[in-house]
Parts: structure tokens; sequence; C-alpha cells
């Protein structure tokens, strides 16, 4: 037994030696579950997406006034009525063109018309009833957000509205009994304005109402991604691209480390070449390797899986050399902090992996909540999937995409940098 037990710790010790070994078998399990357990749990309010909808009022009667402000009350939902409304609160209000133009950029999933005439017949309760059509503009690569959106519709419009209601309810009493009487008519009249001024006593008191079955009228239309061969074919080839990208260019870029060790990296910095000459030169091959490695990825997807390649080259090849230079730059940044191959495994495991769950290679963003989504942009994967996304999803120019790279340009010179910096040690052996 005493020897069972000395092997035993004997391992143990190794483990606590071996800092690799350490942050595999505990660090990494431990902040991929922080991760994952943040983007699906919905125990609390603050965990839950609120849905950015873009609202239209093209009617502006007492009845759709109310439909939208009931709209603003709900917790799940995000309302905008003008553009940059945050900037500029007394701007002019969303247009149906300006909300159409604003889903396909990518601003909201989700845009709502409430159109003219929504006011004389918003509900209705029986076949061939007349009523208004309320009309969704949606961005189909977030499936969930119209869903969510036509039942808070149906929510909110029967909450806000209960004298319409009511009103709707008398028309079709009246049609199929064969009429009313006028004092039957003026008592429920009467009646419907007292609901009025009781919804008023009660908003103003509280802005609660209790939630019933709907009855209006949607009609949803996909303003994006609609036409699509197959839409999640672009997310899976752009999320495990970049990934796999930055496990290639760290495991790539230990061969620093390596030459460090054997001593050939002294021998080559004996020569003409300077360290910085050194670090661009693998810079530009792992770029290369980068680049292939993303185009075959891309090639392999056009051929059988119906990817939209050839009319986006374009910007294709833009993201890709962008994505490919500042993934290359992180893993050479990677291998020159790193002191040794098993540090640079544990480091590259653990970040690479990280970042590919909050920046979206993993998991669509635009599922994980507010808070999430922007810790997200300061991965490099968020911001090589969004130039991705807008060139092969929305069908945007190459201009377009100026923020992305950008970013991802300037990501790149910041990596090159600490790289350079960190490699003086070696310099001065």
């Amino acid at each position: 037994m005493s020897m069972i037990l000395a092997v035993a710790k004997n391992r143990v010790m190794n483990l606590k030696r071996d800092r690799a070994a350490f942050t595999l078998a505990f660090i990494l399990p431990v902040a991929f579950f922080t991760i994952f357990a943040a983007i699906f749990s919905g125990a609390g309010k603050a965990a839950t997406r609120k849905i950015p909808l873009i609202v239209v009022d093209e009617d502006g009667s007492d009845a759709s006034r109310q439909f939208v402000a009931g709209l603003k009350a709900e917790a799940g939902l995000s309302v905008g009525l003008k553009p940059g409304e945050e900037n500029d609160p007394n701007g002019p209000l969303y247009t149906a063109a300006q909300a159409e133009q604003a889903v396909k950029k990518g601003e909201a999933p989700v845009a709502l018309i409430v159109p003219k005439g929504f006011g004389a017949h918003p509900l209705a309760f029986g076949p061939g009833s007349e009523r208004s059509t309320v009309r969704v503009l949606a961005d189909s690569s977030d499936p969930i957000a119209p869903q969510v959106v036509n039942g808070l519709v149906q929510k909110v419009a029967m909450t806000s509205m209960p004298a319409a209601l009511a009103r709707s309810g008398m028309s079709e009493l009246e049609k199929w009994s064969g009429g009313l009487t006028p004092e039957q008519r003026a008592r429920m009249e009467e009646a419907i304005g007292a609901i009025d001024r009781a919804r008023d006593g009660a908003a103003a008191a509280s802005g609660a109402g209790r939630a019933n079955a709907g009855l209006v009228a949607v009609e949803t239309r996909d303003v994006v991604g609609g036409k699509k061969k197959n839409p999640t074919v672009t997310f899976y080839a752009a999320g495990l691209g970049v990934m796999f990208l930055l496990f290639s260019a760290t495991g790539a870029g230990g061969a620093l480390i390596e030459e460090a060790e054997s001593g050939t990296l002294d021998r080559i910095l004996s020569t003409r070449v300077s360290m910085t000459r050194l670090l661009l030169g693998k810079l530009l091959y792992l770029g290369g390797v980068g680049v292939v490695q993303l185009c075959l990825m891309f090639v392999w997807g056009a051929l059988f899986f119906g990817l939209e390649l050839w009319n986006h080259l374009p910007g294709f090849f833009v993201m890709t050399i962008a994505t490919a230079a500042v993934s290359s730059a992180f893993g050479l940044m990677l291998a020159s902090v790193c002191r040794s191959r098993m540090q640079l495994v544990a480091l590259s495991n653990l970040s690479i992996l990280l970042m590919s769950a909050l920046g979206g290679s993993l998991f669509p963003r635009f599922l994980m909540s507010e808070k999430l989504q922007k810790i997200g942009l300061i991965t490099l994967n968020a911001w090589a999937l969004d130039g991705f996304q807008k060139i092969f999803w929305r069908d945007e120019p190459v201009w377009a995409i100026w923020p992305q790279v950008a970013v991802l340009v300037g990501l790149g010179l910041l990596f090159f940098f600490v790289a350079r910096r960190v490699a003086e040690r070696w310099e001065a052996t």
C-alpha cells in the first residue's frame, strides 16, 4: 500500500511542477464551464437577452401609440424609434425604408411596421373580419427574435388596447346577433369609455397589465438571408476556420521556442538576419499558410455545401488576409511570451478556446446576453466573424467591412509589437 501511495504522491508532485498540465487539467474546464453557464443560463434577468426591435408607427392614432408604448414597456424588448436615438433623442423617427435598411445592415434583428388604419381595426375575433396587418421585417440569421416578437405583439396588443379589444368584440357581437339597439350600443360605448379611463389610471399608477391571447394579424418577411441556399454554412466556415487558424498559427509559431532551445536561433541572429526581419519572415510564412487554410475551407464549403463564395471573392480575400495576418501575429506573440513548448500548449489552448467561445466561433454571439456580446468584442474572433458575415450574409460591399479590417490590422500590429519587445531576451543571450 505504501508503494501505491508513493507512486500517487510522485505523480501529484509532477503535476504541480508541470504548469501546462495543471492548467489543462483544472483551469481550462472551469473557464469553459463559466462561459457556457453564462451563455445558457436564464435563471436571472441579467442573463436574459433583450431583443433589439425597431418600431415604425405609420398610423399615429391613439391605439397605435398605446400599442407602441406597450412594446416599449416589455422587459424582453429594446425598442428603438429613431436612428441614433441614444445620441440624438430629438431626431426624426424611423421610416419603413430606414427600418428595413437597418435590419439589412445588422443594426437590429427585427423591425415592426404599424400600418396606416391600424387604429380603426387593430384586432379581429372571427374569420372574414376586417383587420390591419402588422408587418415584421426579420433577419433570418437570428431565427428566435422574430418568433419572440410575434408572441409579444399579440400580448401587447391585448394588454395595451383594452378599449379596442372591447370595440372589436362589440362589432363581432353585432355582426352575428343581428344588430344592437341604440340603447345597447350606448351602454356598450359607456362601458368602453370606462375601460379607457381605468386603463389610463392604471398606467399612470404602475404601467402594468395582464397578458391575454392575441388576435393581431402579423406578416413576417425575411429581408436578410431569405434566398440563401445554406446560410448556416457561412457561420461554421468562418467560425471554425478562424479557430483552427489560431491553433495552427500558435503551433507553427512554437518553432521559435524550439530554435531558441536548440541554439539554432543564436546562429541565425549571428548572421545578417535581425530579430525584426526574422519575425517578419515568420509572420509572412504563417500568414500565407493561414490564407491557404481559409481558402481551402471556403472552397470546400462552396463545392459541397452551397456556400456562395464566387460572388463575394473581393470581400472574402480582404477578410482572409486580415484574419490570417492577425492570427499569425497572435501566434508569434504567444510563442515569444512562453518559455517552453508545454507552456505554449497550455496558454494557447486556454486563450484560443476562451476567445472562440466568447467571440462566436463555437456559439452564435447574437444568442448571447448583451453583456457577453460586448465582452466578446475584445476577441479577434468576433471582429473576423462580423466581417465575414457582412460579406456573405448581408451581401455588403467591400468598403463596408473597414471597421472590422481596421480592428484586425490594429490588433495584428499590437501583437507583433509585443512579440518583438519580448523577443529581445533572445538577442541578449
